[in-house]
């Protein structure tokens, strides 16, 4: 008699990694991409090498250190949630033990990189600590947790920025807003899909809170995006390769957005949006390494 062979269990370092978020690396690059653009841009795009490998390897073992603490917050949500059930704590793959001490370790990583840069910028790490700890527990009691994340996202700008110039300059902040606005935008298409059980749950979401003007809002904050950088653009005196990056990605924004607006959306389309937005980070970096170089 044949007996139905039983699937392996899946190797432990394997479980840490999903634990992570490392084998997603669509979220961790969509947080390392406005770190790059403040450290090319204040560097008028040419930064010290090793300062780019602090700022890539920093951003990584954060966002990875930030899904971790998200998901001990949520380990009693996330198994309410079709997208998060099968996360290691939610699932109870990991202990709760396990979690914390691989989230030490990651922030521990983090602020030995942060030792490398300047003492203004070292504090300015200390200060998205807490927005970063306390992110996740922000849906609980925040009708726009979104706008939590939007801030540990712009975090990312300051810092590297002030890496390079040791403070902040009045554009920066057009960089900063723009990075809001970004975040805004892609992580309210990223809450689209929950909707449903963020309700049932009884968790706040941006994409909750605007109901069906969900599309109009993440419209007006691509659209805000692109204003800020345009902006950031003339301010710099950037040259043609920004332009053209910016015209791309604006292009690309509009059909993100024509495409929220129809009335049946598979819910694939969701986390493609999501995914297209990292090739979109990507294309301004090249534009604004080119705008401010040649």
């Amino acid at each position: 008699m044949l007996t139905q062979e039983q699937p392996q269990p899946e190797p432990y370092w394997l479980t840490i990694l999903r634990l992570l978020r490392w084998d997603k690396p669509a979220g961790r690059l969509i947080l390392m991409i406005p770190a790059l653009w403040a450290v090319f841009l204040a560097a008028r795009g040419g930064p010290p090498l090793p300062l780019v490998g602090v700022i890539i390897l920093g951003s990584v073992v954060t966002s990875a250190a930030g899904c971790v603490i998200n998901d001990l917050w949520d380990r009693n949500i996330d198994p309410q949630v079709a997208r998060t059930r099968d996360r290691p704590l939610a699932s109870r793959a990991l202990s709760i033990q396990v979690g914390i001490v691989v989230a030490l370790v990651a922030m521990s990583c983090a602020g030995v990189l942060a030792l490398y840069l300047n003492p203004f910028t070292f504090w300015l790490c200390v200060a998205a600590i807490p927005v970063i700890v306390f992110y996740p527990s922000a849906k609980r009691v925040f009708p726009v947790p979104q706008l939590v994340l939007s801030l540990a996202w712009g975090f990312a700008v300051l810092i590297s920025w002030s890496a390079v110039t040791t403070n902040l300059e009045p554009v920066t902040w057009l960089l900063w807003g723009a990075t809001v606005m970004w975040t805004l935008g892609f992580d309210t298409v990223y809450a689209m899909p929950d909707r449903e059980d963020d309700q049932k749950i009884g968790v706040q979401s941006s994409a909750l809170f605007f109901g069906d003007y969900t599309p109009s809002a993440v419209g007006i904050f691509f659209a805000g995006t692109a204003s800020c950088l345009a902006r950031l653009g003339i301010v710099m005196q950037l040259q043609l390769g920004f332009w053209i990056a910016l015209a791309i990605a604006s292009a690309l924004w509009v059909w993100q957005y024509i495409r929220l607006r129809q009335p049946e959306i598979p819910q694939p389309v969701y986390g493609e949006i999501f995914r297209q937005n990292v090739g979109i980070g990507f294309v301004l970096l090249a534009g604004m390494i080119a705008g401010a170089l040649f």
